[in-house]
């Protein structure tokens, strides 16, 4: 189970700058591959980046974007096969849109743990009314205000009002059914090109995730910004219909969801993978352990309480997380 991120936004806001220095402060000991999606025919980005990680792979514009992507999946996958990473960052370019690339990376089963828009707080003015720089925003379910060190309070309000207004309109929907890829985001701020750790909370390894079923002795993460994570465990006469049912009525405020459970109509162990709305699972062939979810997001404590009141198959342990 390999996690990924999309880094997306306008040409000049700041993507691999953030994306530097995040991956520095935050990811210092996870094998890291880094994908950049460049446009024109000079990579200044991937020349930057080379020099801090050990593997970055460089595609034209257009094979994302205007062709059938399989150039990128092919680049992904040798990628995975030779470096076997544990995360993996795509940078896009800042002409192009994120969603394209969000669909080939699970079509690999690679896990898109988040689409993060950069927003340049400072010039937002100059290039909000751009039309990609809107479906950047609209494809997004993180959104970084960067370089806040720039303007002032006011300032900064005003440009995550107008960010807020053009996520509602331009928010990508899926064309059969109507309803958002994302039923929710979240708005960070970042300065000197450094976002807060939270935007990467809750990003575990399936061994990670394994650990928490045999861990009796940890207890609740909650930041200083109130995010925060709980373990909820699942009975064992469950049926893939009743944890749908769970992740279906999620509630905002819980953001990411991750675990292993066991179903009695399914044959192998599952692996969950929520993010803002969006599920995917995985089948985990040997898995001998306690069916659980974590969840992951802000103020969560009372939505928890109330999910496992209307959902009988969840139930809290006595024993919670460590920070």
């Amino acid at each position: 189970m390999i996690s990924s991120f999309v880094i997306t936004g306008f040409l000049g806001v700041g993507k691999t700058t953030m994306l530097t220095n995040s991956v520095q402060h935050y990811f210092p000991d996870k094998k890291i591959a880094v994908i950049v999606n460049e446009f024109g025919d000079i990579g200044i980005d991937s020349k930057i980046l080379t020099n801090v990680y050990s593997e970055v792979l460089e595609i034209s514009e257009g094979c994302i974007c205007c062709q059938l992507s399989e150039e990128f999946e092919k680049g992904v996958t040798e990628i995975i096969a030779n470096y076997n990473p544990e995360l993996i960052f795509v940078e896009t370019s800042g002409a192009s849109e994120p969603f394209p690339i969000y669909m080939s990376l699970q079509n690999l089963g690679v896990t898109v743990e988040g689409v993060i828009c950069v927003v340049d707080a400072k010039h937002f003015s100059a290039y909000k009314e751009n039309s990609t720089a809107k479906y950047q925003l609209g494809g997004s379910n993180i959104i970084v205000l960067n370089k806040t060190d720039l303007v002032d309070e006011t300032e900064a309000l005003a440009v995550e009002n107008e960010i807020r207004e053009i996520k509602d309109k331009y928010n990508i929907k899926n064309t059969m059914t109507g309803k958002p890829i994302f039923n929710h985001y979240v708005i960070h701020r970042a300065q000197h090109g450094l976002v807060n750790k939270e935007v990467f909370e809750g990003v575990y390894r399936l061994e990670e995730v394994l650990k928490f079923a045999e861990d009796f002795s940890h207890h609740d993460h909650t930041s200083k910004d109130s995010l925060g994570q709980k373990v909820v465990y699942l009975k064992n006469d469950s049926y893939f219909a009743d944890v749908d049912a769970v992740l279906q009525n999620m509630p905002l405020s819980i953001y990411r969801v991750k675990g292993v459970v066991k179903v009695k109509d399914v044959p192998q162990a599952i692996v969950v993978n929520y993010a803002f709305g969006d599920v995917t699972f995985e089948e985990l062939d040997v898995y001998e352990g306690k069916s659980l979810l974590i969840l992951i997001g802000e103020n969560i404590e009372a939505d928890v309480q109330e999910l496992c009141r209307k959902f009988e198959i969840l139930s809290l342990p006595r024993f919670t997380l460590k920070s």
